[in-house]
């Protein structure tokens, strides 16, 4: 009887598996790599300079030329360029004209080998695609919302980028209700052909800015980069929830003596949880970043 069990059980294993690797080889993979996603970030005019310096002297790296372009599918104007560090790449907005919506309520944008292809696995993986494909002035664009409201922009370049690995790989920030989040994580990895790394139930709520208790960190790894899936009761303090990325750095102290020396302020000071050392600072025009370095578990 025992062996008969175990055989079923085996066999639904297998089958089980077996169905979610046809499901997911029914999606293409439309990654090119971790490089190419970029945070997108929008401040005022004024505060494009300010932010530029003030990121580019936290954690190194350089800017693209700075070009004045009508990014979007429908009259506007913005400054544009490219902020490319080792531990992540921000594409940085300065609109001189009223932004259209749901422009500047995207967290992210991802670049696709195909834009056609990308699209299509969106939506199998229960994606909505919120803004269909539009031409800018060097590819594709759209943009998604997954389960959960989480919206992202995907790219596609005519001619392919080259940019450099990065050193550490940001971790691309995700809040979301336990209403939402399985739906989100399924749909995701399923278009990323991602794989949970770590699924820790039972967090310190610290992480998310609360005094006690705790919290469910899902974390992701998939041919796009680093993702971190904070599930909370949403009763959070200001400013967690503002941060879209988490940028890991070798000395957290020595970044943050540099980000207050360039202008920005800190909003939450160091604290240790977990294997990870953390802040929030925010940047003139207001961007707010989660920033890390790893440390021995205690």
């Amino acid at each position: 009887m025992y062996r008969k069990v175990r055989a079923v059980t085996l066999a639904v294993t297998l089958l089980a598996g077996a169905m979610a690797s046809s499901a997911w080889a029914a999606t293409p993979g439309v990654a090119v790599a971790p490089q190419y996603d970029t945070s997108h970030v929008y401040v005022a005019p004024a505060d494009v300079e300010r932010f530029a310096q003030s990121f580019l002297a936290t954690f190194g790296g350089k800017s693209t030329p700075q070009v004045v372009v009508n990014v979007l599918p429908v009259p506007s104007s913005t400054t544009s360029q490219l902020l490319q560090t080792p531990a992540g790449t921000v594409s940085l907005f300065g609109f001189t004209t009223p932004i259209p919506h749901p422009f500047g309520q995207e967290r992210n944008g991802y670049l696709v080998k195909d834009m056609d292809v990308a699209l299509k696995a969106a939506r199998d993986n229960g994606a909505a695609v919120i803004v269909s494909d539009f031409p800018d002035p060097i590819g594709r664009d759209a943009v998604v919302q997954w389960p959960g409201g989480v919206n992202m922009q995907l790219y596609w370049h005519t001619k392919s980028p080259d940019y450099a690995a990065f050193q550490t790989v940001p971790e691309n920030r995700v809040y979301l209700s336990a209403d939402r989040a399985d739906r989100f994580i399924k749909a995701f990895l399923g278009f990323s052909h991602g794989k949970v790394v770590a699924d820790d139930k039972h967090a310190p709520a610290v992480e998310v800015g609360q005094a006690s208790g705790t919290y469910r960190r899902v974390e992701i790894t998939s041919p796009f980069g680093r993702m971190a899936v904070l599930v909370t009761n949403g009763q959070l303090p200001y400013p967690f929830g503002h941060e879209t990325t988490g940028y890991e750095v070798a000395d957290l102290a020595a970044t943050l003596t540099k980000a207050t020396g360039s202008g920005a302020t800190v909003l939450v000071p160091s604290f240790d949880s977990k294997g990870r050392r953390s802040a929030l600072v925010q940047f003139p025009g207001g961007y707010v970043a989660e920033i890390h370095q790893l440390i021995a578990a205690k």
